[in-house]
């Protein structure tokens, strides 16, 4: 277990934590996700749950809607097309956006003219949080230019940082992890260590999950995104060689995936699930290929969970981090498979996730109270 590090700097915590302290009598939280994958919605709906648990008043964007023309809505069909049938293309496209070049400030500059009507709608708020990287550039630019006066928070929904995800007019982006958040301040952020956000859910027993399958093994939950993109057939042949688990796989959309698994003997093929964050806490080991929400549920629930033929782009980046920060072991080869599933149901690996960091109302609020102004005094 790793001690929380202190931020480089506690400026953006606190002018945030004032803002976030007024909330429930003015403009109210504003949580910004983006339809581009059901991982950015988790982290909104675990961000509202917990915001309005505490008494905030919280109103709910999507960054897909709020784009002119439909663009969001073409982007996000350009998005899924390309990583279910090019999703090489997809990393060759992020690596092409992490260069500091003018590829990625033409990006950034057409998310701020398209995001103008977004900056606009959350302009009475107190406090507006992103999860996702267009509506964190798109709100940033506002930032940057004085068009915005809100402060705006980045939750980090990928172990491993894009510059996408990092704007410096951006007021403060949260991690799960000192190794995350350092990414994040090498590009320009202001960061936070906090604990993984995830919506309270009922774990329903593993026997009662699984009933309706003739399961003898210990059920290796398969996940690869809402889409269930990836090569999550070969992934559940693999496990289902090692002879120590029972594959369930969650197909999501991808129907043709889960008619291919139906029919195969000793492998579970789940459809669309609403109660993905249940199934993580009741399986006994989640093998994932993305390394986004569904690796941070798995860690605030304790389930082991593996990375395993991770797809191009941020799969790739965010196993590299989550593997050096000792969250998730990445079996790299088929070869490492057995031993490494074998280690996560003895559940043998150490928690990587710092010691004692605080979620996020703590970290805002704690900040907060450091230099409190007369006005927030009286109020």
């Amino acid at each position: 277990m790793e001690p929380v590090p202190e931020s480089a700097s506690w400026s953006g915590v606190v002018q945030v934590g004032r803002r976030i302290l007024q909330s429930v009598n003015t403009g109210g939280v504003f949580v910004v996700s983006g339809s581009y994958g059901a991982g950015h919605d988790a982290a909104a709906d675990a961000l509202t749950q917990r915001l309005r648990s505490a008494g905030h008043r919280v109103r709910r964007l999507d960054v897909a809607e709020e784009l002119p023309w439909r663009i969001g809505a073409l982007l996000r069909w350009l998005y899924f097309i390309q990583l279910r049938l090019l999703p090489g293309s997809w990393g060759s496209t992020l690596r092409f956006l992490q260069r500091d070049g003018w590829p990625l400030r033409l990006v950034r500059c057409l998310l701020g003219l398209l995001g103008r009507g977004l900056a606009a709608q959350v302009a009475d708020a107190t406090l507006v949080v992103s999860t996702h990287p267009f509506a964190s550039q798109a709100l940033g630019e506002a930032r940057a230019r004085g068009a915005l006066d809100v402060p705006v928070v980045t939750y980090l929904t990928d172990a491993s940082v894009h510059r996408l995800w990092v704007h410096g007019a951006v007021d403060l982006h949260l991690a799960i992890h000192e190794l995350t958040a350092g990414q994040a301040r090498a590009l320009g952020g202001r960061t936070a260590v906090v604990r993984p956000v995830v919506a309270a859910v009922g774990v329903p027993s593993p026997l009662d999950w699984l009933a309706p399958w003739p399961v003898d093994r210990p059920a290796a939950l398969v996940v690869g995104g809402s889409c269930g993109v990836g090569d999550l057939h070969q992934t559940a042949e693999d496990l289902l060689a090692t002879g120590l688990v029972t594959p369930v796989v969650a197909c999501g959309s991808n129907d043709r995936l889960r008619a291919q698994l139906r029919d195969v003997p000793g492998i579970v093929a789940l459809g669309w699930r609403d109660d993905m964050a249940a199934l993580v806490a009741a399986a006994s080991c989640v093998v994932q290929n993305a390394g986004g929400m569904t690796s941070l549920e798995a860690l605030a629930a304790g389930t082991p969970t593996i990375t395993y033929r991770p797809i191009p782009g941020h799969g790739t980046t965010n196993a590299e981090v989550l593997h050096r920060a000792g969250l998730v072991p990445w079996a790299s080869d088929p070869a490492d498979l057995p031993g490494v599933v074998a280690r996560a149901l003895l559940r043998s690996a150490p928690s990587g996730l710092p010691a004692g960091a605080p979620d996020v109302l703590e970290t805002l609020e704690r900040h907060a109270l450091v230099a409190p102004t007369p006005a927030l005094v009286a109020a």
